[in-house]
C-alpha cells in the first residue's frame, strides 16, 4: 500500500504540494489543481504543454510521483445533455501526460445528476464505456468516484453503472456519502451511509479517498473533520479493506482548509498544517489497524 493525497488543498502551487508531501515522508500526490511557477493554475490535463514539462522536471528532481490524475472527466460540472467532445478532449490530453509521468490511475465520474427521474442512463453508460475503453486501450486504469454524479446517488446506481461498463473499477470516497442524498429512496432524500455504500461495492474498489465529516441537518451543511471523528466509517472501512488484502493507495482529501468545489469554504487553521496533521493522523490509524490485524506497519 501507499499514502498519497490531494495536496492542492494546501495550495495550487506545485512547490507547496511537494513540500507538504515530503514533510509527511510520502512520495505520491494525487494531482487535481496545480500551478507551476507563474503559469495559470489548472487541472493537470488542462495546463499548457510548457507548464506540464516544467511540472515533470520538478517532480523528478524532488523524487515525487503523481500516482493518480484527479481529473475533471465526467465530473459534477459536466452535464449529460451537453456535447461529449469536451470529455473526450480531456481524455486525449490526459493519456500522453499520464504515460510520460508513469501514472496508472485516473479518477473519473459519471456526469452531473439531473433534476427528476430521467437520468439519461443509456447515454451515460455509453459515454463512461468509451472513456473507460480509451484509458484501458492505453494501459491505464480509470476509477469512478462516488461524488456528485450519477454513481454517487447511491450504491444501487454505482452497481448499475458497473453492470453497464464492464471492467470499470472504483475509487471509494468515505466522506461523500455523509454529504450526499440517497436517491434510491423517496424525496425528501435522507443522507447515505458510508459503510452501507462501501459494503455493497467493496469488491470493485481499487483505490480509496479519505474524507470525514458530520452532516448538520439544521444548517444543511457538512462539517468536515479529521479522519475517524465523523460519520465516514473510516476505521471500519480501512480494517475491512486490509482484512481482504487491499494493497492500493490511500489518498487523503481533508476538505477542512478548503473544499475544492466551494471557493467560499474557509478554515481558521493554516491549510498546509491541516493537511500534514490529517496525514499523520491517518497514518497512525492505518498502522493501528494493521497492528490489530497482525500486518506489517506502513513506513
Amino acid at each position: 500500500m501507499y499514502m498519497t493525497g490531494f495536496a492542492d488543498e494546501t495550495s495550487p502551487s506545485l512547490d507547496t504540494q511537494i513540500q507538504v508531501t515530503k514533510e509527511l515522508g510520502w512520495r505520491d500526490i494525487e494531482s487535481r489543481n496545480v500551478q507551476v511557477d507563474d503559469f495559470p493554475a489548472g487541472n493537470i490535463h488542462d495546463i499548457s504543454d510548457t507548464a506540464f514539462d516544467r511540472l515533470a522536471v520538478k517532480l523528478e528532481a524532488a523524487g515525487i510521483r503523481i500516482n493518480c490524475f484527479g481529473s475533471a472527466i465526467g465530473n459534477w460540472s459536466k452535464h449529460i445533455d451537453q456535447p461529449f467532445e469536451t470529455s473526450l478532449a480531456e481524455v486525449r490530453r490526459s493519456i500522453p501526460r499520464m504515460q510520460k509521468l508513469g501514472t496508472k490511475l485516473v479518477r473519473i465520474m459519471s456526469f452531473a445528476v439531473r433534476d427528476g427521474d430521467d437520468q439519461m442512463e443509456v447515454e451515460r453508460f455509453k459515454r463512461v464505456r468509451e472513456i473507460h475503453r480509451m484509458f484501458a486501450d492505453a494501459g491505464l486504469t480509470a476509477v469512478h468516484e462516488n461524488c456528485m454524479n450519477y454513481g454517487g446517488m447511491g450504491w444501487q446506481f454505482t452497481l448499475k453503472l458497473l453492470e453497464n461498463v464492464p471492467g470499470l473499477k472504483l475509487v471509494f470516497d468515505t466522506g461523500n456519502p455523509v454529504d450526499s442524498d440517497d436517491r434510491s429512496k423517496p424525496s425528501p432524500y435522507p443522507k447515505q451511509s458510508s459503510w452501507e455504500f462501501y459494503s455493497h461495492v467493496h469488491e470493485h474498489v481499487a483505490y480509496i479517498h479519505i474524507k470525514d465529516g458530520i452532516y448538520d441537518a439544521a444548517t444543511k451543511k457538512t462539517i468536515f473533520t479529521y479522519p475517524g471523528e465523523g460519520h465516514g466509517d473510516i476505521p471500519k472501512i480501512i480494517k475491512d479493506l486490509f482484512a481482504h488484502g487491499y494493497d492500493g493507495g490511500i489518498s487523503i482529501e481533508p476538505h477542512m482548509g478548503a473544499v475544492f468545489h466551494d471557493p467560499n469554504s474557509q478554515h481558521s487553521l493554516n491549510a498546509a498544517e491541516i493537511y500534514v496533521e490529517y496525514g499523520r493522523r491517518m497514518l497512525k490509524m492505518v498502522n493501528n489497524i494493521r497492528t490489530e490485524l497482525r500486518l506489517p506497519p506502513y513506513r
